[in-house]
């Protein structure tokens, strides 16, 4: 690829952030190996917070990204990065109401499900509040619901929705988000019934080569 940039992704297979990107990366065809390095970080065994790690992301969090620029981290900022510096297969719809519709829809995902889901608040749930498992648990589903209600209802008033992807006809930063949200959801045996939209979305894009070699399962 001309004008291709060197980069190094730091991610862990099961991280939604993490998803994000490599879904990102495959829809700009960006491959593994070849146009990037991955270098797994585990957060099993808490490699997020040692020194060799926090020396590239201080906040001790997946993904960052290094580049011929610097490094990266915070998984919107790096796919907006990728989006710009790969113009070739857009990741937002052109029209300027879509577009801010799209982020609206992602950042719902980004900034007001995932932070409360992630692992190192349920660890913190259980290792200095004392909730149980099942404690944890409802934390969990509670912040789910609550999300994902507004989700679907999105998609429901949305006039541009095809039963296929989030806005339009093409995958966007909207479907990057949703599909990793997803697969957390169903980890832990979430019901998805309650949300027919949402789960059209996720059917159509695991049938797509970019999401299909990104998820979990394929790292």
């Amino acid at each position: 690829m001309d004008d291709a940039i060197a980069i190094t992704l730091y991610d862990y297979y099961r991280s939604s952030a993490s998803y994000r990107v490599r879904i990102a990366l495959n829809l700009k065809g960006l491959d593994a190996g070849k146009s990037y390095a991955q270098c797994p970080i585990s957060l099993i065994d808490n490699e997020q917070n040692s020194s060799s790690y926090t020396t590239v992301n201080p906040n001790g969090l997946v993904p960052s990204v290094k580049t011929d620029h610097g490094i990266l981290s915070q998984s919107l900022a790096i796919i907006e990065y990728l989006d710009e510096t790969y113009p070739n297969i857009p990741l937002l719809p052109n029209d300027p109401w879509q577009k801010a519709k799209c982020r609206s829809f992602a950042l719902l995902i980004a900034c007001d499900i995932h932070p409360l889901n992630n692992l190192r608040v349920l660890n913190y749930l259980n290792s200095d509040l004392g909730a149980n498992q099942n404690e944890k648990m409802v934390w969990y589903f509670h912040w789910l619901e609550r999300g994902f209600q507004a989700l679907e209802a999105m998609l429901n008033r949305s006039p541009s929705f095809e039963q296929t992807f989030c806005f339009g006809k093409h995958a966007t930063l909207a479907d990057i988000c949703l599909i990793p949200q997803i697969y957390n959801a169903k980890r832990f045996d979430f019901d998805m019934t309650k949300y027919p939209n949402l789960s059209l979305v996720d059917q159509h894009c695991q049938q797509i080569s970019a999401f299909k070699l990104a998820h979990p399962d394929q790292q």
